[in-house]
C-alpha cells in the first residue's frame, strides 16, 4: 500500500511540475533553461571521463548514453514544441540519434549536451506569446499547448539528469549541490 500511495504522490507531483512550469512566462521558462543547463554542465564536469561509460548495471545506460538521451529528448521536444527544423536532422522516429552516434567521450557529450540546451533555450526565445499558446501534437498526444510540452521537455531533462546522481556517487564522487535559483 505505501508503495501504490508513493507512486500516485509521486505522479500527481509530477503532473503538478509540468502544469506550472507551462504557466510560467517565457522569459521565466527561458531563465529556468538556462539554469537547468549549468546544472547539467556541473554534473557533465563531476563526472571523470574515466566513468562516461559507466553503467551501474548492464541493462540499463551509461553515464554517457544517459546523458545524450537528455540531449536527444532536447532536440525532438523543442522541435515539436516550435515547429522548426531539427538541427541535427532527427526525427521522432530516429530519437535517439546521438545516443546511439556521438561518441561517449566526456568532450563530445558535454559538446552535445550542451547544444541540445542551446537549442531549446533559442528555439524559446524565438516563440511569440501566441505561438506558445497554441497546440500541436506530440506522438500520440494531440492537443497539447507548445507552452506545455516546453514543460514536458524540462521535467524529462529533470528526471534523467537525476537518474545520474547514483552514478556520480558509485564512482566516489559527490554531485552538484542543488541549483534551485
Amino acid at each position: 500500500m505505501k508503495k501504490v500511495s508513493l507512486l500516485f504522490t509521486i505522479l500527481a507531483l509530477s503532473l503538478v511540475s509540468s502544469s506550472l512550469f507551462a504557466q510560467f512566462t517565457q522569459s521565466q521558462q527561458v531563465a529556468e533553461w538556462q539554469r537547468a543547463k549549468l546544472y547539467t554542465k556541473a554534473y557533465l564536469d563531476a563526472m571523470p571521463e574515466d566513468g562516461y561509460g559507466f553503467k551501474p548495471t548492464p541493462e540499463i545506460r551509461s553515464f554517457a548514453q544517459q546523458m545524450l538521451h537528455i540531449a536527444d529528448a532536447n532536440y525532438i521536444f523543442a522541435t515539436v514544441a516550435s515547429d522548426k527544423p531539427n538541427p541535427i536532422g532527427q526525427t521522432l522516429a530516429s530519437h535517439d540519434l546521438n545516443e546511439k552516434t556521438v561518441s561517449p567521450t566526456k568532450e563530445a557529450v558535454t559538446k552535445t549536451v550542451m547544444a541540445s540546451y542551446d537549442w531549446v533555450i533559442t528555439s524559446l526565445q524565438n516563440m511569440t506569446a501566441d505561438q506558445l499558446q497554441g497546440t500541436t501534437k506530440f506522438g500520440k498526444h494531440d492537443n497539447i499547448t507548445r507552452s506545455a510540452l516546453y514543460g514536458k521537455a524540462f521535467e524529462h531533462q529533470t528526471h534523467q539528469r537525476g537518474q545520474t546522481t547514483i552514478y556520480l556517487r558509485l564512482k566516489g564522487v559527490t554531485p552538484p549541490a542543488e541549483v534551485l535559483f
